[in-house]
């Protein structure tokens, strides 16, 4: 997803600018949680447990 910015699935707005309260898709934790590639929010074990990528920041 290089070159596009990632958006909250629920709010439409990039991470910096996401005012959702922010927990893990997966597990509901809030520790570490980050927006990722897939526009939703995962914690470090999550992310890892998935494979999947914290979304680039821009700006």
């Amino acid at each position: 997803m290089r070159g596009k910015e990632v958006l909250c699935m629920q709010c439409d707005q990039p991470e910096r600018a996401c005012t959702c309260d922010k927990f893990c898709y997966m597990c509901k934790g809030e520790f570490g949680v980050r927006l990722c590639e897939d526009g939703l929010y995962y914690c470090p074990d999550c992310r890892e447990a998935c494979d999947i990528r914290v979304a680039e920041s821009h700006g």
